[in-house]
């Protein structure tokens, strides 16, 4: 794989290593901004039940005291002490009992509390439950103690987690110029100048276009190599969601721009198509979700991010289904080399489903074929370009693009659109399968607002031309 590997050229950076001090309360203006955004809100008293499985919550063998007085069970607060030692809900409950500033301290003293809580993330009904037994003082309160937890919690609203991802942000970014301006040594020089880049990334590709939709920041790790999702559109309402997940050398610092543009072509697109079928009513959201660690040279050849990107897959879009309730999204995942792997893994182990799945570039799969994956309908695409030395390698698993396995194949070859007649661009190597005006995203656009039967395959008609 090694020299697979070496005979792609996909660029970026890798960033710079350097933790993130962590645990302060945010700036005045931060905690005002989350106050008001929070007290005007009515409480929320729970959400319904989404479908799927729900997974044990993971928590610590310390069991939190209890009384009940009137058959009503209240949480007492324990010994701050004891904090460490407990995990999932059982900190969270605690967390919204502590006081504001003994909760500062305690992150202060203990930031590995929270690195714990978002790298085995708790399940989004578990989280859901938890933000709706509360007042909104008390998540006024998490939310300017705690920002980087709320953050990242899937199972609470997106609007909150863009406002603490933001001001977190907008905190690290103060707290890295203030270093800079007081001066420091070279070498911590160029690694705090390295962290800020990498940082002022995020908050440019916040910074949506005039009239293109709004953007929101839905998850947040500051730490580098770094993680973020910056969605276009309302998750919260919109009746088609489309994931982007990249592959191999996709960073933050070098890529999170481009993939939140290449996010906002897609939603266009899609737009534009439901307007020409009739159905401009319905509303798209894209998700650009850089959330794992994509490999390097050096660790390629390794699953071990592919499934770590699995697991924050599934809490994502489980966290989706959970808010969404009763009210569903037709949602698709469109995943590239290396994320597309990761993808195959978490639609294998099944802890949730979606409703189209499209992978181009694939390097493998760990399910042998269309059958094994939690996708409904068999709506699995597949699309491979000329001159892309991964596909067809099979190097993590099946291949994909394999007869046998069972996926639609789409053209990525261009041509002209049967519908449109528009001319579409080809695409080659292993990186222009989302280059704006392609077939690849005119029919990645299509599987996104369920109209797989009108991708043109590689014979260049459309896969169910009766459709329309």
């Amino acid at each position: 794989m090694t020299a697979l590997a070496l005979s792609l050229s996909l660029g970026g950076g890798s960033g710079a290593f350097g933790a993130l001090e962590i645990g302060s309360s945010l700036p005045t203006g931060h905690q005002a901004a989350g106050m008001s955004a929070l007290s005007g809100s009515p409480v929320i008293t729970g959400i319904t039940d989404a479908s799927g499985p729900v997974r044990q919550v993971d928590i610590a063998p310390i069991t939190v005291p209890e009384f009940t007085h009137g058959g009503d069970t209240r949480l007492t607060p324990v010994d701050v002490a004891l904090l460490p030692s407990l995990g999932g809900r059982a900190l969270l409950d605690q967390f919204s009992l502590l006081p504001a500033a003994a909760l500062s301290t305690f992150v202060q003293d203990h930031p590995d509390a929270i690195s714990r809580l978002l790298s085995t993330p708790i399940a989004a009904r578990e989280v859901s439950n938890w933000w709706g037994t509360m007042s909104p003082a008390a998540r006024e309160k998490l939310l300017t103690t705690t920002p980087q937890l709320i953050g990242n919690l899937d199972g609470l609203p997106y609007g909150t987690r863009d406002l603490a991802n933001r001001a977190y942000l907008g905190a690290a970014i103060a707290r890295l110029e203030a270093k800079l301006s007081t001066g420091v040594g070279r070498g911590m020089n160029v690694e705090v100048t390295n962290h800020l880049h990498m940082l002022t990334q995020i908050d440019h590709a916040l910074k949506a276009k005039a009239g293109d939709p709004v953007r929101t920041l839905v998850s947040l790790d500051t730490v580098s190599p770094g993680r973020a999702a910056i969605v276009v559109g309302d998750l919260a309402s919109a009746d088609y969601v489309s994931y982007l997940i990249p592959g191999m050398f996709f960073t933050i610092d070098g890529q999170v721009d481009d993939w939140a543009n290449t996010a906002t072509t897609l939603y266009q697109d899609q737009a534009s198509w439901l307007a020409r079928l009739g159905e401009a009513s319905k509303t798209v959201a894209t998700v650009a979700w850089i959330g794992y660690q994509t490999p390097h040279l050096l660790n390629v050849g390794s699953l071990t991010l592919a499934d770590e990107g699995a697991g924050y897959l599934t809490s994502a879009i489980e966290g989706l289904q959970t808010l969404r309730g009763a009210s569903q999204p037709y949602v698709s995942v469109m995943a590239h080399s290396y994320g597309s792997t990761a993808a195959l893994i978490a639609l294998q182990r099944g802890d949730f489903q979606v409703d189209a799945l499209a992978v181009v570039g694939s390097p493998g799969s760990s399910a042998q074929n269309v059958s094994g994956l939690a996708v409904r309908s068999g709506n699995v695409y597949v699309g491979e370009a000329g001159w892309d030395p991964v596909v067809n390698s099979a190097f993590y698993g099946s291949d994909p693009g394999a007869a046998s396995y069972g996926a639609h194949r789409m053209s990525v070859a261009g041509g002209v659109d049967a519908i449109t007649s528009a001319l579409l661009g080809a695409s080659y190597g292993h990186n222009e399968y989302f280059r704006p005006g392609s077939e690849s995203m005119r029919n990645l656009a299509l599987i996104g607002i369920d109209e797989g039967g009108l991708v043109m395959d590689d014979g260049g008609t459309m896969i169910a031309a009766e459709r329309r």
